[in-house]
């Protein structure tokens, strides 16, 4: 929807006290389906009715159910359950005067999805950029805390942007890499071939989905280029001059080169005019992302391409032994602000990269050092604290396991997800993930969490919960707006979000994840922040929880590569469903 027509809804609806949301992308027919009913006045419901938006006729009537109470901007809420009507159409709800917007139950409605989010990946390349059809950071880069001297050139160039700004980071790139190809390990049958390894229009016998991963892992090979080098970011946040299409940046005092931050182990550069330093003290968590991606794409890549699989093998047990050595966290430099991603935990990483290597002995004990990721249950955290925002180590190491070891790690999974349940049951969202940066990142993961408990327990307690998480996504929030830009095509979703792409060019940034809400008291103290128009959802901010579809906010409304390839894999997951 353009800005405009926001403006006039918002204005033709200034009186309007009761809303029902829902996930905009429909609902399938055997799964669960639930729309939340929100009152901004202390109203009370009874009932509900399912009415076919063709004929206008009620299908379905159900009673309201439980009262959730306050949340957020609503004084009253309630879950509209309506999971025992099956009947795929175009539907609508209806309470009193209110109805929501028109959504379908069908069996395709999360087809396309995941190959939709592609798009924003290959828009995200460095190097050759298939959507500019251009290339940018061609010099880079030059190399710092190395054992090499200072400034030594490196081919570190390709890859992706980390966001709406041109930094490059290894652990979200080596995150992004490993979902991308556990989505097609997990469900090849979703994605297709429309694209060729440039990302250019054409078929080339590839999934779209593994030409993106691979572009990664090049990439990411650069940053180790032998086997005690390991590298963990390109430039710094000198690279936030201002909104600009990508180019060559002449912001770090060689020309065109960017520099090449080394991953040494130690604590480097966090602000200088704040007198900082980061918290490094180790290299296990970014090398632990590397080994693991490395030895899944080994798995997939050894028959179509023999030659380069076995150098991402022998990478991936570099990359490990180089974790061995150094345990502990390399976390990013930052130059002028103290904002890096504060990365605090590392066995995560070195389970995951020991579970793909066969190392299960090794997997289990580092398995047991972080039993539950720490931010689940938790009400807030740094940014990028406990990342990856799941520990996929448990899912793979549990595949592998037997008896005693598997169900300990089942338990782990179990024990995330009713800390998060303690709290999400208290309100009618089901909302328990905490409002911090990059919220939506954590709210895709934990419902990965929540399926992949599911599928090695066969337990579906939590299969609401999971349902609650991916129709936030979708347009069941207090804002009513999908998260995803364009998806679904003519639903409410981000038009302003804060990147140079559709803010100088008016481009679109089809397929990418904003970071999504945050605390009211975060989005207070952020440096920088200013609304550029008049807040369409000003009606559903609350001293709780605020978004903005405003570029002037980078905290909830900047998009994520790392985020959206997580996304990715939830939305090949959902597609998936439909054959189950």
């Amino acid at each position: 929807m353009k800005r405009c027509i926001f403006l006039f809804l918002l204005f033709a609806t200034t009186a309007k006290a009761d809303y029902i949301r829902i996930n905009q992308l429909g609902y399938l027919p055997a799964g669960i389906k639930v729309a939340v009913w929100g009152s901004l006045t202390d109203g009370m419901l009874q009932s509900f009715e399912l009415l076919d938006s063709a004929s206008g006729k009620v299908v379905f009537k159900a009673a309201a159910g439980k009262a959730f109470g306050s949340y957020g901007p609503f004084k009253q809420s309630y879950r509209l359950d309506f999971s025992s009507f099956k009947t795929p159409g175009t539907y609508l709800l209806r309470t009193g005067n209110t109805s929501s917007p028109h959504f379908r139950i069908a069996q395709n409605v999360y087809d396309g999805s995941a190959d939709f989010c592609l798009r924003y990946l290959r828009q995200q390349r460095c190097g050759f950029n298939p959507f500019l059809k251009d290339s940018c950071h061609t010099f880079d880069g030059y190399t710092l805390y190395g054992p090499m001297p200072d400034s030594t050139h490196i081919n570190a160039i390709g890859g992706w942007h980390d966001a709406s700004d041109y930094l490059q980071y290894s652990t979200t790139s080596a995150n992004t890499a490993y979902h991308l190809l556990a989505a097609y390990r997990d469900f090849p049958k979703v994605f297709g071939d429309l694209h060729d390894a440039n990302g250019l229009p054409g078929k080339n016998k590839t999934a779209d989905v593994l030409d993106e991963a691979r572009w990664g892992l090049d990439w990411l090979l650069k940053m180790h280029p032998q086997e005690n080098w390991l590298f963990n970011q390109i430039a710094d946040d000198r690279d936030h001059k201002g909104m600009r299409i990508p180019g060559e940046d002449p912001f770090y005092g060689k020309g065109f080169e960017r520099p090449v931050y080394f991953c040494s182990g130690e604590p480097q550069v966090q602000g200088v005019k704040y007198n900082k330093m980061n918290k490094s003290t180790g290299v296990a968590s970014t090398a632990g992302k590397f080994s693991s991606a490395f030895a899944l794409a080994y798995s997939l890549f050894q028959k179509s391409d023999p030659t380069y699989a076995s150098l991402l093998l022998k990478r991936a047990h570099t990359a490990y032994n180089l974790g061995v050595k150094k345990p502990g966290v390399q976390q990013t430099a930052s130059v002028l602000s103290p904002y890096i991603y504060a990365e605090d935990n590392w066995t995560d990483d070195m389970e995951l990269a020991a579970a793909h290597l066969n190392f299960l002995n090794a997997g289990q004990a580092y398995a047991a050092k972080e039993p539950v990721t720490p931010w689940l249950g938790k009400d807030t955290a740094s940014h990028y604290q406990w990342y990856p925002f799941i520990n996929i180590g448990h899912y793979e190491l549990a595949k592998r396991s037997k008896g005693v070891a598997k169900q300990q790690l089942i338990q782990y999974y179990k024990t995330g997800v009713e800390r998060v349940w303690e709290k999400a049951k208290e309100n009618a969202f089901y909302r328990g993930v905490p409002f911090i940066w990059c919220s939506n990142n954590l709210t895709t993961s934990f419902a990965i969490q929540c399926y992949w408990y599911q599928q090695l327990s066969g337990d579906d307690s939590f299969a609401a919960l999971a349902q609650a998480n991916v129709d936030w996504l979708f347009g069941c929030n207090p804002w009513g707006t999908s998260m995803v830009y364009g998806l679904p095509a003519n639903g409410d979703t981000p038009v302003d979000p804060h990147s140079a792409f559709t803010h100088l060019k008016n481009y679109p940034i089809d397929g990418g994840l904003v970071d999504g809400p945050v605390y009211g008291t975060i989005y207070n103290s952020l440096l920088g922040i200013r609304l550029a128009d008049p807040d369409e959802y000003a009606a559903f901010q609350s001293s709780l929880v605020v978004y903005h579809d405003d570029y002037g906010d980078y905290s909830t409304n900047e998009p994520t590569m790392d985020g959206t390839a997580s996304l990715i894999y939830l939305l090949a997951l959902k597609e998936n469903e439909r054959n189950n």
